[in-house]
């Protein structure tokens, strides 16, 4: 079992290594506890786009923001189906379903429980994320075959409030206590580019790092400023966020949490294949292929494709993802 008793200090001093020593440290661990060389690829849909009440600053999907996004029915059960079915011929082994919901609801449930089932009868992975839930939600999504369920805690518990006012952090705590409780695995990470100082990724980490036990899955988002969004009407065309400490994040990310799948995210397609190479070597083995992250722009399966061949990586396994879960269980 990881350990999860990390403090906020030595999490600050793992950051405050030299550049290339962080990297070969975190390299070891990621060697220890996965494959080398092996990517997860996943594939994320949005199953109900725009419309959602909550106020968080980085989303075009929000009923806050001025992005011009229409709101969308939930989609049908096999317009979904299909969609999961070209991500699998395109080789992914996880497909993850995202609806633009501050909560699940009970008259949904069926449906969304409809597409889990047809997605896991496929042999793939799946993966939700659907806003808050209660505890009978989670059974039933479990039940129906849900492997993952993926609830961000976007930031540090401090830079929170900055970010998103209609929902508590603690809030995003005790959906995850829901999915634990029903017996699923947890897919929780985070946005880094908004602003926060360097110890705010420090508590960022530390949050994920002491949870009671660490998400299976860790996405690390850059953030992709939208015009339209808070966020995205702050961008003053630079990087929002260095690409050496986009990579620091990602090395303490595994170093901290040594068996989590470590996933590149959103913000993906303006990084350089450099870039990327070195968030490989400091311990990420999962990125999100296809064209579109929801209502995103993201590298297509041939761009990731050509990088792959150039740095001699490949798909992992199918099997693979749930060996390592087996393994923290």
């Amino acid at each position: 079992m990881s350990r999860t008793n990390w403090i906020r200090a030595e999490i600050a001093e793992l950051f405050d290594l030299p550049f290339t020593e962080l990297v070969l440290r975190a390299a070891e661990v990621h060697r220890a506890n996965h494959a080398p060389g092996e990517v997860q690829l996943c594939t994320l849909l949005s199953i109900k786009t725009g419309g959602c009440p909550e106020d968080c600053g980085y989303c075009s999907q929000s009923v806050h923001a001025n992005t011009g996004l229409k709101a969308e029915k939930l989609m049908d059960v096999d317009a979904v189906l299909a969609s999961a079915a070209e991500a699998k011929a395109a080789g992914s082994q996880r497909f993850c379903m995202g609806a633009a919901w501050r909560e699940a609801k009970d008259r949904d449930m069926d449906a969304v429980c409809a597409m889990v089932a047809g997605v896991k009868a496929m042999g793939l992975e799946t993966c939700m994320t659907l806003g808050m839930l209660t505890g009978n939600q989670a059974r039933a999504l479990k039940d129906a075959g849900l492997d993952y369920y993926n609830h961000n805690i976007d930031t540090s518990p401090e830079h929170y409030g900055d970010i998103i006012t209609t929902r508590t952090f603690q809030e995003r705590l005790d959906t995850l206590e829901e999915v634990r409780g029903a017996g699923m695995a947890v897919c929780c990470g985070g946005i880094v580019g908004m602003g926060e100082t360097r110890e705010d990724r420090v508590g960022f980490i530390h949050a994920l790092a002491t949870l009671p036990r660490h998400p299976e899955s860790v996405p690390i988002n850059a953030l992709v400023p939208i015009k339209g969004t808070v966020l995205g009407d702050m961008w003053n065309g630079e990087k929002m966020i260095d690409d050496i400490e986009f990579v620091r994040t990602v090395a303490v990310a595994r170093i901290t949490m040594p068996q989590s799948m470590v996933r590149l995210s959103a913000g993906r397609e303006s990084m350089s294949e450099p870039t990327q190479a070195l968030c490989f070597l400091a311990g990420a083995n999962s990125i999100f292929t296809g064209e579109k992250l929801l209502t995103t722009a993201n590298a297509g399966g041939g761009v990731d494709a050509a990088m792959f061949a150039k740095l001699g990586l490949k798909p992992m396994e199918a099997e693979e993802p749930m060996r390592s879960l087996q393994a923290v269980t």
